[in-house]
């Protein structure tokens, strides 16, 4: 198994820019196909961005598309998420989470692995 930690949640303004990392340990990162969610006080968690083993398939909801970038490092063994151009809307705790195949890599019950979430908060 794997093990998630994500950090780099915190206050910005709208228009700001934020960077949340997600750190793995236990089994080889390389084995886990990795996403990123988010959810909204009251609201399901929903799908934000997708990345395969080696980073050559990748999806974004298309409420991010063109603000954030997804990346990942298979030799720190580390899940990053670069967002630009923040709204309010993008508000929520994210989540990064493994899975072990990419089917249905928008839907969270895909996953098997999850960090315990980190809080963005984006003001007007």
């Amino acid at each position: 198994q794997v093990q998630l930690v994500e950090s780099g949640g915190g206050l910005a303004q709208a228009g700001d820019s934020l960077r949340l990392s997600c750190a793995a340990s236990g089994r080889a990162f390389t084995n886990y196909y990795m996403g990123w969610f988010r959810q909204a006080p009251g609201k399901e968690r929903e799908f934000v961005s997708a990345i395969s083993w080696m980073g050559r398939t990748i999806s974004y909801a298309e409420s991010v598309k063109g603000r954030f970038t997804i990346s990942r490092d298979n030799a720190k063994n580390a899940l990053y998420l670069q967002m630009n151009s923040l709204k309010p809307e993008d508000t929520g705790i994210y989540y990064c989470a493994a899975a072990e195949s990419s089917r249905n890599a928008v839907v969270p019950s895909n996953y098997k692995y999850w960090g315990q979430g980190t809080q963005v908060t984006v003001s007007s």
